[in-house]
């Protein structure tokens, strides 16, 4: 287990933990949460050996392995994704060579009587128990399906990193991360640059996951389906719940009415008390006992109510000026960059009130939509036209970066502003958290949720009918994000909202629309609606039936798939054949386990190379367990 204790951490004139302890067990999933700037990530640091406290310990067993995925990982350059991913398996891979080396020095011998040929035979069967024991037999089919489950496809594995945005690079090292199984696995805002479908496979791998997990994440149904613990980090010190998340707000709330409520009868019972003690100090004759109940005043231990951290950001987008009746219309909307394809003639229409959602994978052209109709980039082709009187507000992804770091708070609101807002702006930073001197704070030292509510502010100054918002709420911790929702709810004109965050789009939007293969499919509903749907499926790279039908067509026309009856007998027949040889090969592996399990089998002269034999069959086994897949799901998608 993991044992912090009385761990203390001052920056400055401010206290960051003050004498907190907490012990983390072997199979423990944690949320870590808490408001941005209350310390999640450096406690994270603390715990991996990055950052040593002021005082107080951090221990964990010996030997024990841990990964740490955090914001400022850098990838090594010149490998491919396959090639640097499968570096998770070093350790395996020189187990490989050694009982490799070994395999051909049991061919070259043949003093099968002497003692050294017996040892060389056991520590032969030891290495090749832990070979198979850590997975050695299927390293690559292991990568691959923890790649595509954080949404790479086949074609990107033998693709230089260097090719990829940060995000899809964070994603090459959590699969690392993964595929190693470290002991304490500790986690860093890890659905930030996942995909609602990644984000799904993610909770699912962790729910199985044998060690432990300790996770920060503004992503509420995340925590609830990964997590069985809540650690709070609040002001400095630390409240523990054995609950998820939904379930530790409910117990927070519990505990401070309850605390609220027993420190309201206590202040009742003391002040009776002073009273009748004031009175008696009165009377020479119970002078006495006054000062005997004085005494037992003093004794009673205090309750305090545990300070919290409420404040929050005020926020209400300006009335919204009246539109046309079609907002925006796209026709045969196409975006290629160089040789790749994004958008491949698709049609949008968003008429006046419309609230939608962007959803699909990275990668899928969600923010390239998005841009081209706010005219921050041009289409490659097809028509785009945006209604009478419509003006638009763009909150980007990246857009709490992009504020010039040289400028204070101040300056970049007035930079933003027109004229006749000018004499307000100190209020709307100051309805911001910013208040007093904060306004002359460069933009350099805030922290990414800080930048998020400047960018934020500045939206505020001009009155828009059409708002785009490109995830907004990356660096929002739960209260703010809580408090964007509701002045989205409040807002009166159209909406684009993309985002993975399904807890934040959840009744927010009427229509969801899917980006997938270069196409949209526009879905009636917000994202709950889209994702029971499409739970029918498995959430991983559906392409173009459900088991309830087809797919939604794409918004521009109605796709319909059929197949010639021979071709369907010629789709079965691989099927069956897929299903022969996976049957077979399991087989022929039983059998070969039967002798591996006999008395004195490790002695014989054979056992090496049975025990070759049951490598190669179970590499054969998981190539036709792909085939197989591979059939089923063409036999699906045709039927």
């Amino acid at each position: 287990m993991i044992t912090a204790s009385n761990i203390y951490l001052q920056y400055g004139g401010r206290i960051l933990f003050n004498d907190i302890s907490v012990v983390i067990g072997d199979r423990d999933k944690v949320g870590l949460v808490g408001r941005n700037g209350a310390g999640k990530s450096t406690f994270l640091k603390i715990i991996a050996g990055e950052i040593t406290p002021d005082e107080g310990s951090m221990s964990r067993p010996s030997g024990s392995t841990m990964g740490f995925l955090h914001q400022e990982m850098n990838i090594p350059t010149g490998k491919t994704v396959l090639e640097e991913t499968l570096t998770a398996f070093d350790e395996l891979r020189r187990l490989e060579q050694r009982l490799a080396d070994m395999h051909e020095e049991l061919e070259r011998r043949t003093d099968y009587e002497s003692e050294s040929y017996f040892k060389f035979l056991e520590d032969y069967s030891h290495l090749n128990d832990r070979f198979h024991l850590l997975g050695g037999t299927d390293m690559q089919a292991q990568t691959e399906r923890v790649l595509k489950g954080l949404g790479f496809k086949q074609s990107d594995f033998h693709r230089q990193t260097s090719e990829f945005s940060g995000g899809w690079q964070m994603r090459i090292e959590l699969a690392k991360m993964l595929l190693q199984r470290p002991d304490y696995l500790l986690l860093d805002e890890p659905t930030n640059h996942l995909d609602i479908e990644s984000i799904i496979w993610l909770e699912g791998f962790l729910e199985d996951y044998p060690g432990a997990v300790i996770t920060i994440s503004h992503d509420r149904q995340f925590l609830d389906n990964v997590t069985n613990r809540t650690i709070e980090i609040e002001l400095g010190k630390v409240f523990d719940y054995k609950a998820s998340y939904s379930k530790y707000v409910e117990l927070r709330r519990d505990r401070r009415e309850k605390q609220l409520a027993a420190y309201n009868n206590q202040q009742k019972l003391i002040a009776q008390r002073e009273r009748t003690i004031n009175r008696f100090m009165a009377k020479a004759t119970k002078t006495s006992m006054a000062q005997s109940m004085q005494k037992q005043l003093d004794k009673i231990d205090r309750i305090e109510i545990d300070e919290e951290d409420v404040a929050g950001m005020n926020l209400r987008f300006p009335q919204a000026p009246r539109s046309g009746q079609v907002v925006v219309e796209g026709k045969q909307l196409t975006k290629q960059y160089d040789a790749k394809l994004v958008l491949d003639k698709v049609y949008i229409k968003l008429d006046r009130g419309d609230r939608v959602a962007f959803v699909g994978q990275n990668g899928q052209g969600k923010t390239t939509l998005a841009k081209i109709i706010i005219g921050q980039i041009p289409r490659s082709n097809g028509e785009l036209t945006l209604g009478h009187n419509v003006s638009i507000g763009y909150y980007a992804q990246n857009q709490a970066d992009v504020l010039d770091p040289k400028m204070t708070l101040l300056e970049t609101m007035e930079a933003a502003s027109p004229p006749e807002m000018r004499t307000r702006l100190r209020n709307i930073l100051g309805s911001f958290l910013f208040s007093g001197e904060d306004v002359d704070k460069k933009v350099s030292v805030l922290s990414g949720g800080e930048r998020a509510r400047l960018a934020l502010a500045c939206m505020l100054l001009r009155p828009f009918n059409l708002l785009v918002l490109d995830e907004p709420t990356n660096h929002l911790d739960m209260i703010s994000k809580d408090i964007l929702k509701q002045a989205l709810l409040d807002y009166d004109g159209t909406m684009i909202v993309v985002s993975h965050d399904r807890e934040f789009l959840a009744g927010l939007t009427n229509r969801t629309i899917e980006f997938r293969d270069r196409q949209l499919f526009d879905h009636i509903g917000d994202v709950n609606a889209f994702l029971e749907k499409r739970a029918l499926d498995n959430m991983r790279d559906v392409e173009l039936s459900t088991k309830n039908g087809k797919a939604a067509a794409p918004a521009s026309e109605v796709v319909k798939v059929e197949i010639s009856r021979e071709d369907r007998k010629r789709l079965q027949r691989n099927l069956q054949n897929a299903e022969r040889a996976v049957e077979r090969l399991e087989e022929e592996i039983k059998q070969l386990e039967k002798q591996m399990s006999a008395a004195g089998f490790y002695e014989g002269h054979n056992a090496a190379t049975i025990m070759e034999q049951h490598r190669q069959k179970q590499q054969a086994l998981e190539q036709a367990l792909e085939a197989w897949e591979a059939a089923q799901t063409e036999l699906e998608a045709a039927e």
